[in-house]
């Protein structure tokens, strides 16, 4: 899991906002967190958490009823239609971009709101192209019926049974 970890939610939150703001940085301009005085900082504060909280949510429920990760590697051997799953396809995804929002905003970096944008539409053709195919095959009539019922992106107001 600890590979997962690095690999996956790492590159993209970690490693490839740092190299945009190696890359980008200003010499004139240093970097400077946004003021917890500003009340952007408590809105990028709770799409951090809200984004944590469901990548963490979406991971465990994968492991403890999917039989698997949320590694391609290592996929879950068993659907996962639990907790946040019942409203929307992508959960884990959805955690990360408001993660990825926070950083662009607490950092006031307009190049990681950029990456943040890449990163989503990246998602959005990978999903339907590959990913869901996949899992077509994987389950069946299952995830068809799942796939028909429950949104992709935007979360169902109510959940789906």
């Amino acid at each position: 899991m600890l590979r997962t970890i690095i690999l996956l939610p790492g590159t993209v939150l970690v490693f490839i906002p740092a190299i945009i703001l190696i890359t980008t940085r200003d010499p004139i301009f240093p970097l400077e967190l946004i003021s917890p005085f500003n009340v952007w900082f408590w809105i990028a504060l709770l799409s951090a958490v809200a984004g944590l909280v469901l990548s963490v949510w979406t991971s465990t429920l994968f492991l403890k009823f999917g039989e698997g990760t949320p590694a391609p590697w290592d996929p879950p051997k068993k659907m996962v239609i639990r907790g946040p799953y019942r409203y929307v396809r992508n959960p884990m995804i959805t955690g990360v971009l408001l993660i990825l929002l926070a950083e662009s905003i607490l950092l006031k970096s307009w190049q990681i709101a950029v990456w943040t944008a890449v990163f989503f539409i990246g998602n959005s053709i990978y999903f339907p192209l590959s990913e869901e195919k996949d899992l077509e095959k994987r389950f069946g009539d299952e995830y068809r019926n799942y796939k028909k019922n429950v949104p992709r992106w935007i979360p169902r107001l109510r959940a789906w049974k």
